[in-house]
């Protein structure tokens, strides 16, 4: 991970501590929280894009960029600001060999292309999307279902995690996929078929072996700050406690989020939210060997409101047959849902059936500001005279009214810039956003480097990415929900607060 790790030493060298009292005056200033919705890193509606095998479709720096701005997706009757963009790589001429360098190289200009236009990658493979009909039990959803066996899986694995690794910078969250139609870990031709067209209608042990290996290969083949999304949470129940591991299992603890570990690292897409009493089998125990499957919606949800408090949640709609309990509260549970099972992203394509009903209903509006996070500050306390040679404290009110905590790390510094010249000293928070889940008082005292121009500097928060490639980059540093305060150019958060720095 490319981060910023030797500039926090030479930063902590300058004397950043937290626990200790000065003697410098403060002033207290209050801010406005806007109701505005905009655009921010790692969070909101994505927009949805594939490109095939045999006919590869770059990305376009033009197309992304315009995502960022407030565009309405086609079937929808509601604009959003996109700064993620899902990438299926259909990889339908690779089932049988490896995958192609020529293939290779163009997934690394779709990801220069990302970098470039500011926005970051969902990418999923898979080997078709496109379900087979026929005189099958069910019907639209025919064998063979055309997606490749593990050994090919584990080769190209290997072959895409270079690419991954690489381009971590502009990757949110990577998704399983590889097994299955759409890479979602059902229909599928190698791993056990538990749909009706098959007559074991659970998963068998030696299914669960081969679908945690293909999981793992995955894990271990990614950096540690990469998280990996399953379709279900039984999946990463197995995963992470065994193949005969119960629905009842601990979910991910404060304790043990963000450490790199397996159980930290996987998340959970739903991509048929709000479609069934169960959406469509996300809350189903597959059973093994031994065991059944059954339906298990209020353990299983129970399980995934509290883990996923710690891992990437997203996902999309899928269908508008189970209304009006997809509907805005009071009248359904759908904007309630999503705060309780934390979710970070949603598909802005599909389907806007669904979506749709929420511009009907009152609460479109809130959804698109609250998924992910949305922090705002509400108060600070800060010297307006400071001397070189003395400590000084503040103290920062912030709130987290998202659905989710901020899930990628990334360094927060207080910015003190000169109002003569562009010269200015960035202050290191001793924070971590990740476990900003609500509200915030944070209290630290510093020193000034010794060396620093006396004058008048005006105080800015920054929260740019971690990774040195687009730590400077504005789309990529989060914007506070307050009014008058974004810098576009710098991506500082302005507090129009002035400290006069004396000898």
């Amino acid at each position: 991970m490319k981060t910023f790790i030797k500039f926090f030493f030479l930063l902590l060298l300058i004397g950043c501590r937290t626990g200790e009292e000065s003697n410098v005056p403060s002033k207290e200033k209050t801010f406005t929280e806007s109701n505005e919705d905009f655009v921010n890193p790692e969070r909101g509606f994505y927009r949805a894009s594939r490109v095939s095998s045999s006919d590869y479709d770059f990305l376009s720096v033009d197309t992304l960029r315009r995502y960022r701005q407030e565009t309405v997706s086609r079937g929808a009757s509601y604009p959003s600001f996109n700064s993620l963009v899902f990438r299926y790589f259909i990889l339908e001429d690779f089932v049988d060999q490896p995958i192609s360098e020529e293939y290779l190289q163009a997934m690394q200009k779709d990801f220069d292309a990302a970098r470039e236009a500011g926005v970051k990658l969902i990418p999923r493979f898979a080997y078709t999307v496109s379900p087979r009909p026929g005189d099958c039990p069910e019907s639209s959803f025919c064998p063979p279902y055309g997606d490749a066996p593990k050994e090919i899986i584990l080769k190209h694995i290997d072959q895409v995690a270079p690419i991954l690794s690489e381009n971590v910078d502009v990757i949110f969250t990577l998704q399983m996929g590889f097994i299955g139609i759409w890479g979602e870990q059902y229909y599928t031709d190698y791993f056990g078929d538990a749909s009706s067209n098959a007559d074991q209608g659970k998963l068998t042990d030696e299914n669960w072996e081969d679908r945690i290996e293909v999981l793992k290969a995955l894990l271990d083949a990614t950096p540690e700050e990469l998280m990996v999304q399953v379709r279900y949470p039984q999946i990463k129940q197995r995963a992470v406690y065994g193949i005969d591991a119960e629905t009842s299992v601990d979910p991910l603890t404060k304790e043990e989020a963000f450490s790199g570990s397996h159980k930290a690292r996987i998340g959970i897409h739903n991509d048929c939210l709000f479609a069934s009493a169960d959406d469509y089998g996300t809350y189903k125990d597959y059973g093994n060997s031994d065991t059944p499957a059954r339906q298990d919606i209020e353990t299983l949800k129970s399980y995934f409101a509290k883990d996923s408090k710690w891992v990437v949640i997203g996902g999309e709609t899928c269908s508008d047959g189970y209304s009006p309990e997809n509907d805005c509260a009071p009248g359904g549970m759908a904007d309630e849902d999503l705060r309780l099972l934390h979710y970070t992203y949603l598909n802005a394509d599909y389907n806007n059936e669904v979506n749709n009903d929420w511009v009907d209903d009152g609460c479109m509006d809130d959804i698109k500001k609250n998924l992910g996070y949305r922090l705002i500050l509400d108060r600070a306390v800060i010297p307006e005279n400071i001397n070189i040679s003395d400590e000084f404290d503040i103290e920062l009110d912030f709130r987290n009214v998202g659905y989710a905590s901020p899930v990628k790390e990334r360094p927060v510094f207080l910015v003190l810039r000169a109002n003569s010249g562009e010269k200015e000293v960035r202050l290191p928070l001793d924070t971590d956003i990740r476990f900003w889940t609500d509200s915030v008082n944070h209290e630290q005292t510093f020193d000034l480097p010794a060396d620093l121009e006396t004058g008048e500097y005006t105080v800015h928060l920054f929260l740019p990415d971690a990774n040195e490639s687009i730590a400077d980059r504005p789309e990529y540093a989060i914007r506070l929900a307050n009014e008058k305060m974004w810098d576009k150019n710098k991506g500082y958060n302005n507090l129009d607060f002035t400290i006069n720095v004396n000898k």
